[in-house]
């Protein structure tokens, strides 16, 4: 059912720092902030050869990755995303085989424009995922 990895997202206490970490110092293909209102944050993509980073840093108060950065002060993986042909379908397996998507159960418009889900991290080795249809 999964596909590519798509990306992991790392969550930053300071994105410009971490641009220049990326830029700078690994010589990464480091792209523009793209602030994300619906999801809480702001995004950096750094493109890779075979997969990406995505820099997460809290988009006001009430970002979910504000409560992350509090309980991780330094930062870190936040989740994982892997690429679906079909997000409804991927979701209806998911759930009959017992596993929890967050939220509603709907897929939102994703930092790439693309319908996503997240999956509970205990069902999945403590790992937050995150599903992207291509």
């Amino acid at each position: 059912m999964i596909g590519r990895l798509n990306h992991v997202a790392i969550a930053v206490p300071d994105l410009d720092a971490a641009i220049i970490l990326y830029r700078d110092t690994l010589g990464a293909d480091v792209g523009a902030p793209q602030d994300e209102p619906d999801h809480g944050v702001t995004v950096v993509f750094i493109t890779l050869p075979n997969t990406k980073i995505e820099l997460l840093y809290p988009l006001g108060d009430n970002s979910p990755i504000k409560g992350f950065l509090d309980k991780n002060p330094s930062g870190g993986i936040h989740h994982i995303c892997y690429e679906v042909d079909d997000i409804l379908v991927a979701r209806d397996h998911l759930l009959a085989s017992g596993a929890r998507v967050l939220g509603d159960g709907n897929p939102k418009t994703g930092a790439h424009g693309k319908p996503v889900l997240f999956l509970h991290p205990k069902d999945f080795n403590g790992t937050l995922v995150e599903l992207e249809q291509v």
